[in-house]
């Protein structure tokens, strides 16, 4: 089973790692890799499939101007929704009694969209990080209102209470400003802990947006940040580096509404899915996949 809503991966300078690609071709999504003009002939050469490839009208003009195309691309095909994925993800997991587990199928991605299309106000919804996915702790399947990175489903028509459409701004961290301006509005954010991404540390992958963070970069990340929403993030450090902190209590009032046409059946459906335990060599500990049945 795979999304119901289009895939977009924008990259730049990957094509030697290709990270979200190979995760999304192992388990079989179907995806756009959106490029810019001048390294499409680089990610041909390393095995991405012309047809598979959709050529940027710009190029060195930064991520965000690049996902706002991406918004349009959407907006002009007639999706209600689409999916953006940064092109540092390694793979996909299911959080199961609190074990991590591979999936290999696009089951989640259908999921989430059908989950989150029985209400009426969740604009932006996404997969938590592994990392942040603590094993030791209990999570609940998923969360309100908390920022959603690196991988977000979008409502396409998504407009402000004044009837602006949302798009991307600013330079840092747009998907946090995204998120926050979303929330300010009333609206809900999920974020599923049910399933999670294989995300790479920032900077510790060639390409993308890693020589903006560079020098004195994440500072200015989070002084944009700050400067914008001044009534929710400051500035910190964290892990030794410069980070944003955002106090996200004062959404916890924002509730999903339900469509009135929505009717939730008992138990629990597993869209098929099947927990494969795998035979290791010897000495080797035991694993196990989550599959299509």
């Amino acid at each position: 089973m795979n999304p119901r809503y289009p895939v977009y991966v924008p990259t730049k300078g990957r094509w030697d790692t290709r990270l979200t690609i190979r995760a999304l071709d192992e388990i079989s999504v179907p995806y756009k890799a959106v490029i810019e003009p001048q390294e499409v002939e680089n990610y041909i050469r390393a095995g991405v499939k012309e047809q598979d490839i959709l050529v940027l009208p710009h190029r060195d003009k930064g991520l965000v101007v690049t996902r706002n195309w991406i918004w349009n691309h959407a907006l002009a095909s007639g999706t209600a929704r689409f999916w953006t994925i940064d092109d540092n993800i390694g793979g996909f997991y299911r959080l199961n009694h609190n074990l991590r587990v591979p999936i290999k199928t696009g089951t989640l991605f259908r999921v989430a969209e059908d989950f989150v299309d029985r209400f009426e106000n969740v604009p932006i919804a996404g997969f938590q990080y592994c990392f942040f996915a603590n094993h030791r702790k209990k999570w609940a399947p998923f969360y309100l209102n908390r920022r959603v990175y690196s991988n977000m489903l979008i409502e396409t028509k998504a407009c402000d209470r004044r009837g602006k459409p949302f798009r991307n701004e600013g330079f840092y961290n747009d998907d946090t400003d995204l998120c926050l301006r979303v929330l300010k509005n009333g609206y809900c954010t999920i974020l599923f802990y049910a399933f999670l991404i294989k995300k790479m540390a920032t900077m510790t992958i060639r390409g993308g947006m890693t020589p903006h963070y560079q020098g004195g970069g994440r500072l200015e990340m989070a002084e944009e940040l700050a400067a914008k929403h001044p009534d929710v993030a400051t500035i910190t450090r964290k892990w030794g580096r410069w980070q944003h902190q955002v106090d996200y209590r004062r959404f916890r009032n924002n509730r999903p509404i339900l469509k009135p046409d929505v009717r939730i059946a008992n138990g629990t459906n597993e869209y098929g899915m099947v927990l494969e335990r795998l035979r290791m060599p010897r000495g080797e500990k035991e694993s196990a996949l989550w599959i299509p049945s």
